[in-house]
């Protein structure tokens, strides 16, 4: 009988976990090659200048607000208005999800009411803030407040009741203070949960800038898009759409930064 000498094989390693790998400038790509499909089917009049104008009469929009200093008049404020309203809002909603996450009767108390106040439309509340706090800026930080505290608290008791209950135990095992527990294990395990819904609270910060800068406000990039509305002018009402557009990627890199600064301990 002649024996057959074996035949090793390498065998792919499949536990790979569906484990994301970065592409880099791929998005970018896709992006400009949607712009460049634009900007042939509006010269080509495939598609109407009447509903979608030319990118590159939108890139000389922007480049004429910011020769003439509108840009920074309309940008700026509402930088502003959206910096302090979420500066305000997303503290407080991480601060009251995390005791509604860590105390049964905080959650008891105070669950049926954020549960009520979730689901209803932020904006329609902007007459009444307009009420009580006047036409001016203190409204404008109200309501992105209030619009940015409450998926913040709903994101972050989700994010605290889904810490692994099995890494408290150990940490009470050990001695650790009820403190100590909630610094080193549970806020770490909520990271992930908290920062996602940032960026949820972000985005609706974001729409209500605009809607509350359409009420009642001089400059800002809703009133801007507002104004071009009103005249027709797509040109300069992309322009706006494209300003709120780069604050929402710039919001969004700012989150990935400071994901990867706290959680630097995943990988």
């Amino acid at each position: 009988m002649v024996d057959i000498p074996a035949v090793s094989r390498a065998v792919e390693f499949r536990g790979g976990g569906f484990a994301l790998t970065r592409v880099p400038f791929l998005g970018l790509f896709v992006f400009i090659v949607l712009i460049g499909l634009a900007e042939i089917a509006t010269r080509t009049s495939f598609i109407s200048g009447l509903t979608l104008p030319r990118p590159s009469a939108v890139l000389e929009t922007f480049v004429e607000l910011y020769q003439s200093g509108l840009l920074w008049q309309h940008l700026l404020p509402s930088l502003r208005r959206l910096a302090v309203g979420t500066a305000i809002g997303v503290p407080f909603g991480i601060g009251l999800g995390a005791l509604i996450g860590l105390s049964s009767r905080i959650r008891a108390g105070l669950l049926p009411l954020v549960a009520a106040l979730f689901p209803i439309p932020k904006i329609a509340l902007l007459p009444l803030f307009i009420v009580w706090f006047g036409i001016d800026e203190a409204s404008k930080y109200a309501l992105i407040a209030f619009g940015t505290f409450t998926p913040t608290v709903v994101a972050t008791y989700g994010a605290v009741g889904n810490v692994d209950r099995s890494l408290v135990q150990m940490g009470q095992s050990f001695g650790l203070s009820r403190l100590s527990i909630v610094r080193k294990i549970v806020l770490p395990g909520a990271f992930p949960g908290i920062l996602s819904g940032l960026r949820v609270s972000i985005s609706i910060a974001i729409t209500l800038l605009v809607s509350a800068e359409m009420l009642g406000a001089e400059h800002g990039i809703g009133a801007y898009i507002l104004e071009a509305g009103a005249l027709y002018n797509l040109e300069h009402l992309f322009a706006g759409v494209t300003m709120l557009s780069l604050i929402g990627l710039a919001a969004g890199w700012f989150i990935g930064r400071l994901e990867r600064h706290l959680l630097a301990w995943r990988t």
